[in-house]
């Protein structure tokens, strides 16, 4: 009892570093020969982030990234902003966006108008958040069929989220979209699918393995049956979640590492609500920027 009452104590205090580490126990991946063509890079989120771009993104190059994915900025300013802080750091870009009207005529048109404008920026590639979940199958399609167009004449990747209200958002209803659409590419976010299904998978071992195999990006959230986001992936009630979401994403590193294909992974532990907070202060329970740099160094040294 003294043991957990003191690990909560530390887990309360602003900072706590906490040396609990499910990893450990899990083991290194095998001895995988790296194909010439792999790399890692690992992105950061402004999700959450008050910081002018200037100071985010010193604070971003210093901790460790390659660069920042950025919900697509409307307001031009704001993108002058963006593009001068990335450069002068050293940063790469890549964005993500989805449109936001319920309406599918709507949402394909303006889902089409920024996908096609941020293109040209040519970022390191474009996460979509694509149409609504109740779209039709027919009505999804569409919007990944564009996308992969215009992958193919702007030479920039373009992926899809497995994101909760998306297209994508759960396993059967993306399976059916992979098996219809051969060139389909995810941002894997499996924390929607525990949340969805409420479950680590284990009963969709075949079509999680099928979505592993269609992975070139992750979204390195750590989710769990009754929700998209632990509170801090070291604590230990979240050892097996832990394990679990690692053990997903040896499987996409091993496969990049042997056919020798890039790989991009983005730290995605997000502010409240997605962060667990305390009732009535709404005090997030653990530290967001500590999280995910924590997790950038777990991927970086695992992953290399």
């Amino acid at each position: 009892m003294a043991s957990r009452r003191t690990f909560l104590t530390a887990a309360s205090s602003a900072g706590a570093v906490l040396l609990f580490n499910p990893l450990e126990q899990l083991g290194a991946p095998g001895n995988i020969t790296r194909a010439p063509g792999f790399s890692l890079t690992i992105m950061n989120t402004k999700w959450g982030n008050d910081d002018s771009w200037d100071l985010f993104c010193s604070r971003t190059k210093e901790a460790g990234y390659d660069g920042v994915e950025i919900w697509w900025p409307v307001d031009q300013k704001e993108r002058d902003e963006m593009k001068n802080a990335m450069e002068k750091h050293g940063l790469k870009k890549a964005f993500l966006f989805g449109s936001g009207e319920n309406d599918f005529t709507a949402n394909d048109a303006q889902f089409r108008e920024i996908i096609t404008t941020s293109a040209k920026t040519n970022p390191l590639y474009i996460n979509c958040h694509t149409g609504k979940d109740y779209f039709t199958a027919d009505q999804k399609s569409r919007m990944i069929s564009f996308t992969l167009e215009l992958s193919k004449s702007s030479g920039v990747p373009i992926y899809h989220e497995t994101h909760r209200g998306r297209a994508l958002y759960s396993a059967p209803v993306t399976r059916e979209l992979m098996e219809k659409i051969p060139g389909l590419r995810l941002t894997l976010d499996i924390s929607h699918w525990c949340n969805v299904h409420e479950s680590l998978l284990h009963d969709q071992e075949e079509t999680v393995n099928l979505a592993l195999t269609r992975t070139d990006h992750i979204h390195a959230r750590i989710g769990h049956p009754e929700g998209p986001q632990v509170s801090d992936p070291r604590a230990p009630e979240w050892e097996n979640a832990v394990k679990t979401h690692f053990g997903w994403w040896d499987k996409v590193v091993e496969t990049k590492k042997k056919n020798g294909l890039p790989l991009t992974i983005l730290t995605e532990f997000g502010p409240p609500d997605y962060m667990p907070t305390m009732p009535y202060s709404r005090k997030p329970l653990a530290d967001q920027w500590d999280i995910n740099v924590y997790m950038m160094k777990e991927l970086r040294s695992r992953y290399g």
